[in-house]
């Protein structure tokens, strides 16, 4: 049976690793169905017109019937940690309807991704997740279980936890937990062996331990982050520290919140190791070792942030965004927009002007004094000017920024070259609105370490004054252009 001709039903979707496998599946050519909720959520996912979308909930026996039919596998990739109710409950509940669904729809094999763990006091998280993987194998369904450890990528809530605490946190106490061994798995690894487990020829139903290539701690990955973004952090490790205390201490400072992140912790006591090494012979995938998928994960999320068009990302937020910028993942986005009644390649025209002789349309007494500032850290200030009065192209110097990307008549992104505690860039986006034209203009810092976070925020009230004054100053010389 070809790609085209496997129908495979999808849970979890919308979620960190179903968004992925998604796109893998959809990419090698699959017949997919996924199963939503709120299906108006994935309609911006799905890039292929053969998936289908379907409305139902995994604790809806009746609307599983439907959904399952035809489908040749089914992958379950949904977890109840988020209710408000018994998680352990919910996630038991669910699992006996998607079986019984999978049972009475002929499904051929379930594969379902669940958590690493062994001995007698697993945490609740780990105990659900097991419990979990025993009901669909007892179903009659053949069913792979991966138990996979901490997952590593741009998104994941294992990163964002090591990421949040890492970058705000230059001393840090370490509490037991934090030492106890794990083995993270890189989330492309993790996307390869559920697609490779497919079409894998095996009898019965198997467990399958998942890994990275090393098996190191919690303190270890906050060490090896810190190393990658080159940043100097002390940790002091403790004694104790119950996970309830860890959780609201992780409350104040990830964007974990408390619950999700008691559970989490709570999950730290137990090693999470491989035992099992059949996942070596029954799959062709080698896994990254720690280090590797860190660098992935921030590369990774460089080029999803670059490729984000910022009028749907605000419009997704469905609230303005809070004073000093919206947090997107690490970086802090500062965003403001104009209508005006030209054509994106009028529109354009002074904004690649910008800079050199022309100025910054406002402040431009505030911007010669930043660039002396540069000047006297050792940076390159504003002597460097621009090649050309009106046109640019990617590679040019343009005052203390460079030209990373332009496409005339639609984006201008500046890559800053100044000192700073960071990185940032200055984006320009034009798109038609009627018969006129909507100007985007994005301000984006990655703030190294507190003292980034700092320099933003205490720059922030001169920074609102000059991006502000600069749109409306485009806007201006549009208007005054003959």
């Amino acid at each position: 049976m070809g790609n085209d001709a496997k129908l495979i039903l999808l849970t979890g979707a919308t979620g960190y690793v179903g968004g992925r496998l998604l796109h893998a599946l959809e990419t090698a050519g699959y017949r997919v169905r996924c199963l939503s909720r709120q299906p108006e959520a994935l309609i911006a996912r799905v890039t292929q017109t053969a998936t289908q979308i379907v409305k139902g909930d995994v604790l809806d026996g009746d609307s599983l019937g439907p959904a399952m039919s035809g489908a040749h596998t089914a992958y379950y990739l949904v977890h109840a940690m988020a209710s408000v109710k018994s998680f352990e409950d919910e996630d038991r509940r669910s699992a006996h309807a998607f079986a019984a669904a999978a049972r009475d729809a002929s499904v051929q094999r379930i594969i379902y991704l669940g958590g690493l763990g062994s001995g007698h006091e697993l945490s609740a998280h780990l105990r659900s997740r097991q419990e979990v993987g025993r009901i669909l194998r007892e179903s009659g369904t053949q069913t792979i279980e991966f138990r996979a450890s901490i997952v590593l990528g741009s998104g994941s809530a294992s990163f964002e936890m090591i990421r949040a605490l890492v970058e705000k946190l230059p001393v840090m106490t370490t509490p037991r937990w934090a030492r106890t061994r794990t083995q993270p798995i890189a989330i492309e690894d993790v996307i390869a062996y559920l697609m490779q487990a497919l079409d894998i020829q095996i009898s019965g139903s198997r467990i399958v331990e998942i890994g990275g290539a090393d098996q190191i701690s919690y303190l270890d990955l906050m060490k090896a982050y810190a190393r990658e973004r080159q940043l100097q952090r002390w940790m002091i490790p403790v004694p104790v520290l119950s996970p309830r205390l860890s959780s609201l201490w992780l409350g104040l400072v990830t964007p974990v919140y408390a619950r999700l992140g008691r559970e989490l912790v709570d999950s730290l006591r137990n090693e999470t190791i491989v035992n099992d090494r059949s996942a070596k012979t029954l799959f062709s995938v080698r896994p990254l070792g720690h280090q590797e998928a860190l660098r992935r994960a921030l590369a990774n999320e460089d080029r999803d942030f670059a490729e984000t068009r910022w009028s749907d990302a605000f419009s997704s937020l469905r609230i303005a965004p809070s004073w000093g910028g919206a947090q997107f993942g690490r970086r802090i986005v500062d965003s403001r927009s104009a209508q005006v009644p030209y054509s994106p390649a009028l529109a354009f025209q002074p904004i690649e002007r910008l800079g050199g002789r022309t100025g910054w349309y406002y402040g431009n007494w505030l911007w010669q004094t930043r660039g002396l500032l540069d000047l006297l850290f050792g940076g390159a200030g504003m002597r460097r000017g621009r090649r050309d009065p009106d046109r640019l192209r990617p590679g040019d110097t343009l005052d203390f920024w460079r030209v990373e990307k332009i496409e005339r008549g639609h984006l201008l992104r500046l890559a800053a070259e100044m000192r700073l505690p960071g990185r940032a860039w200055l984006q320009f986006e034009v798109e038609p609105n009627g018969s006129g034209s909507t100007i985007r203009q994005t301000a984006i810092f990655d703030p190294v370490g507190l003292l980034g976070q700092l320099y933003w925020y205490l720059s922030y009230p001169l920074h609102e004054l000059v991006f502000a004054g600069m749109l409306a100053g485009i806007v201006r010389a549009m208007e005054e252009r003959p």
